[in-house]
């Protein structure tokens, strides 16, 4: 991991956020394989099985712009220890919540836990300020490979969980999620990033302008259909297995293999965007996820659920640390606070958006109608990718 420690320090901050975001996403992945099916133990309307964890999405769109700009102003660590002290109130409420069989106070304990996850979004660009221009790619790519842990740990925490306080299930993972909150606030403490000055704050150029940049809207349209397509995908997929005769522990495993495949590529992600481009990478994605879409759609054996979800996580990791990586092309150090808030929350309204139709898409229309919607977002950004890369060799 030297490959990133160009600046003082830096290696220290990439350790301390590679545990950071494997303890978080080990929560998350936790938390996805649940909370569909949670949330249908506790409705009394199926369709709104999905509604809690798009309620999460929700929350973590409406947080991003303000834990962004509270960032500036107190530095990344004294943030991510805030967001974590409301990841711990968050599991302790669903958890409370499943006890007593109370659907909307569950609902408010996931939004509680997308205000949670909007903060630790930004380990990735944490890593990025302090690593240098020249490895920027590398050290997103080691962050999210942290996730790996996740792929492990998250759905086998799940099965062990699931009826641990018996007949109430699923309550145990949200007392591990809170648990998972206060080892990721002590090991924060060994994070070491400066509190920027308020001139470096406020300094750069309008939203607007930045925006208009062909660099920008390419980049947040990778991280929005790559973020956005996954997570319905992804989303629907234990309902989709129940629905065809699947135990719980298979559909656990299959959010397993693609947890997996989202963040094993992150050891050479960063490699691959120095050798052949950030935009050819984005490409790639894109096309890997088309793949899962064709793998989804050709059969509901377990193999088709399998290698379709890992196909997704393999694109999505393509596309979300390719336009991570592209993003920094987009503004100077004093625009850094906003830009990152303006592209997570443009990330997730897709994601949000997601999140609340995958339940009613999958009830009213069916999986494979579902997949096919997927490709709308994926087609306009492989389309604008293209384009860019085309536009750059132009002037090359």
């Amino acid at each position: 991991m030297n490959t990133v420690a160009a600046p003082a320090g830096a290696r220290r901050n990439v350790v301390v956020l590679v545990f950071c975001q494997g303890l978080a996403m080990t929560g998350s992945s936790l938390v996805v394989t649940v909370s569909a099916l949670a949330g249908r133990l506790l409705a009394d309307d199926p369709s709104l099985a999905t509604l809690p964890i798009a309620l999460q999405f929700m929350a973590t769109l409406c947080t991003t712009i303000p834990a962004s700009l509270l960032m500036g102003r107190v530095g990344r660590r004294t943030g991510f220890i805030i967001g974590q002290s409301i990841g711990v109130v968050g599991g302790l409420l669903a958890a409370k919540a499943l006890f007593a069989g109370d659907f909307w106070l569950f609902a408010a304990a996931s939004a509680l836990v997308g205000c949670h996850n909007a903060f630790w979004q930004y380990y990735r660009f944490a890593a990025a300020d302090t690593a240098g221009a020249d490895n920027r790619g590398r050290a997103i790519s080691y962050v999210l490979a942290g996730g790996i842990i996740a792929a492990v740990a998250g759905p086998q925490l799940a099965k062990w969980t699931v009826d641990m306080f018996e007949p109430v299930l699923f309550a145990g993972g949200y007392l591990v999620l809170a648990g998972i909150s206060v080892v990721t606030i002590l090991v924060l403490m060994g994070l070491r990033i400066p509190v920027p000055p308020r001139a470096v704050v406020r300094g750069g150029r309008t939203l607007l302008e930045i925006a208009r940049q062909p660099v920008f809207i390419v980049a947040v349209m990778s991280s929005m259909a790559g973020y956005g397509v996954m997570n319905l995908m992804m989303t629907a997929t234990p309902l989709a297995m129940i629905f065809c005769g699947f135990a719980f522990d298979d559909s656990a495993t299959v959010i397993q293999f693609h947890v997996l495949a989202m963040f094993a590529p992150s050891f050479f992600t960063g490699h691959l965007i120095a050798r052949v481009g950030v935009l050819k990478v984005i490409a790639a994605g894109a096309v890997c996820i088309s793949a899962a879409v064709a793998v989804n759609v050709s059969g509901i054996a377990f193999a088709n659920f399998a290698l379709g979800l890992t196909l997704l996580g393999l694109g999505w990791n393509f596309m979300f640390v390719g336009g991570s990586t592209l993003l920094a092309e987009a503004h100077t150090v004093e625009e850094r606070s906003r830009v990152q808030a303006m592209h997570d929350f443009m990330v997730f309204s897709l994601v949000a958006c997601s999140a609340f139709s995958s339940g009613w898409l999958n009830e009213q229309v069916g999986w494979a109608a579902l997949n096919l919607v997927a490709t709308v977002p994926l087609v306009l950004s492989l389309t604008a990718t293209v384009w860019l890369i085309n536009s750059r060799r132009q002037a090359a």
